[in-house]
């Protein structure tokens, strides 16, 4: 193993690639909707349910994912999962009906909801605390940059091959993946053969410590006892509110609103998606350097109430523009701060969840999604209900702002009741 870049530099580049496929499967629906809707006789009501189906079969199965993890390992629950979506993704592509295409999208769903909470026990064996942010925003930005190459490659490709195939090859992909991670991926630092001496030494030195024993589980009953478990969960779901906005709606509304081509569409999309990345990078660096002077607390808190704020004032100001130019400046505003809660949310997870970080992880993401699963029909229903796509940005604007409220009351040192 190289001693220029470190091996725990490369299960993080791995766990960035993972991030990048995740979020091209995913959002290549979105991109496909017009084609897909067609072809198969839906509404955009029926597409909501489409959408929202992948975010429920994804929030069911992430409390069962992250205890996996936690149970089995990474390196197991990964290469798995990331298989089996993968021919998920490839199915959706033969799907022939509403109800096939629901069917595929949920097990989709299901499919990915192991992904973040097996990054997030991976990243609690083999990442110092002090690099956690670091590591945690390289993740993220990674899903915002697969979202943001997602949207005109796959509008490219669905122009060239059709939206059948496109979902065919991306599948694909993944299985070439999961082969890659089983093979040179361990679940921690002390079972890699490649790993020097030194940098094992140096990890299990500076990682967060612990004193459960292995293989030991967490309660039910702690969880819902925790004000962490509780903020954490709330305050994710109204991130999520606007995240998936961005990953099922966005490039339909812009498409719709302004009267766009598909390609042009999917450039004028990219632009909140890069956003989000460079969101997923500042808070990172924030996370990390607040925590190096010595404010864990801080260091979790701030990003993240800084996020949510800049996010309110990008939903709302994007109502006022006239041009898909100045929608997308706010937009992207918005999606960035939306994305900076990312990194001290999962932060959040792995301090207090430490070796049940999976199964913390996944109740917060379960959380999260159930606001996806809300976010991908409350859009299309708002807009029939009212006759107009403005009421849903204000109801995402008072989420965020109800989840500045949620982080005053979190304490990354608290724990959650477990035996420290």
């Amino acid at each position: 193993m190289s001693q220029r870049f470190k091996g725990r530099y490369w299960v993080a580049v791995g766990m960035f690639l993972l991030s990048l496929l995740l979020y091209i499967d995913r959002v290549c629906i979105s991109v496909a909707k017009d084609p897909i809707a067609s072809d198969l006789n839906l509404s955009d009501k029926a597409m909501g349910w489409v959408m929202s189906s992948f975010a429920l079969g994804y929030a069911l199965m992430q409390v069962p994912s992250g205890w996996s993890a936690d149970r089995f390992g990474p390196r197991k629950i990964l290469s798995g999962i990331v298989s089996f979506w993968s021919l998920l993704t490839a199915f959706t592509g033969a799907a022939w009906n509403f109800i096939s295409l629901l069917a595929i999208r949920f097990l989709f769903g299901m499919g990915e909801a192991g992904a973040f909470p097996g990054m997030s026990r991976a990243i609690f064996s083999w990442i110092p605390l002090k690099e956690r942010g670091f590591v945690l925003g390289l993740n993220f930005s990674g899903s915002r940059l697969g979202a943001a190459f997602a949207l005109p490659l796959v509008a490219w490709m669905i122009d060239e091959f059709g939206w059948r195939h496109s979902f065919l090859i991306l599948g694909a992909v993944g299985v070439i993946w999961a082969i890659f991670w089983w093979l040179l991926f361990r679940d921690t630092p002390e079972k890699h053969q490649w790993l020097s001496e030194a940098e094992k030494a140096y990890i299990l030195e500076h990682r967060q410590q612990t004193t459960e024993a292995k293989g030991s589980g967490i309660r039910l009953s702690i969880l819902a006892r925790s004000r962490n478990m509780w903020s954490v969960v709330g305050q994710y779901f109204c991130s999520n509110f606007t995240n998936f906005f961005a990953l099922t709606w966005l490039f339909p509304y812009l498409k719709e609103k302004y009267q766009l081509e598909s390609l042009e569409a999917g450039w004028y999309a990219v632009t909140p998606f890069i956003a989000g990345a460079v969101g997923n990078w500042v808070s990172g660096y924030l996370v990390d350097k607040i925590y190096k002077d010595g404010q864990w607390n801080r260091s979790r808190r701030l990003p993240a109430i800084l996020g949510f704020s800049l996010a309110v004032i990008g939903l709302i100001g994007s109502l006022y523009m006239e041009t898909p130019l100045g929608a997308v400046v706010f937009l992207s505003l918005a999606i960035f701060g939306a994305d900076m809660t990312i990194p001290p949310s999962w932060a959040l997870c792995v301090d207090i969840g430490k070796k049940n970080s999976g199964t913390v992880s996944g109740t917060m993401n379960m959380a999260g999604n159930i606001g996806s699963f809300v976010t991908a029909l409350a859009f299309p229903y708002i807009a029939a209900w009212t006759g107009s796509m403005d009421y849903f940005f204000y109801l995402a604007a008072g989420l965020n702002a109800a989840a500045i409220m949620m982080w005053l009351q979190v304490k990354a040192d608290a724990g959650l009741g477990m035996r420290e």
